[in-house]
C-alpha cells in the first residue's frame, strides 16, 4: 500500500523581498496592460493583433527606456507576455473572450 505524505511550509520574506515581490507584481501589471492596448489597437486596424516575438522585441526598447523595469525580474515580464499571446490565441480560437486589463485594486495579485 503506497502512502503519500506532505509537508506544508509558510515562507515570510523580508522587507526588502516584500517591495522587490510588489514592484515585480506592478511591472509585469504595467507590461501586460501597456501591450494589451496595443494588441487592440492593431486588432481593430487590422483585424489581426500582435505576435509574441514582436512584442518581445519591443519590450527590450521600453526597457531601456524605462529604468526601473530593470529593477525586476525579466523572466516576469516575459512571463506575462507570453500570458497574453496566449489569452490572445485562446480569444482567437473562439475558446475564451478577449483578454481584460489588469487591475491594480484587485484583491488578488499574483
Amino acid at each position: 500500500m503506497l502512502v503519500n505524505k506532505a509537508y506544508k511550509f509558510r515562507i515570510y520574506p523580508t522587507k526588502e523581498q516584500e517591495t522587490l515581490i510588489v514592484k515585480t507584481i506592478g511591472c509585469s501589471r504595467f507590461i501586460f496592460n501597456r501591450f494589451l492596448g496595443q494588441w487592440n489597437d492593431a486588432y481593430k486596424e487590422t483585424g489581426k493583433g500582435l505576435t509574441y516575438n514582436s512584442c518581445s522585441a519591443e519590450l527590450t526598447q521600453l526597457k531601456k527606456e524605462l529604468i526601473w523595469l530593470k529593477e525586476v525580474d525579466s523572466i516576469a515580464l516575459q512571463s506575462s507576455l507570453k500570458s497574453l499571446s496566449d489569452s490572445y490565441s485562446r480569444f482567437f480560437n473562439m475558446q475564451n473572450n478577449a483578454p481584460r486589463f489588469k487591475s491594480k485594486k484587485n484583491q488578488v495579485q499574483s
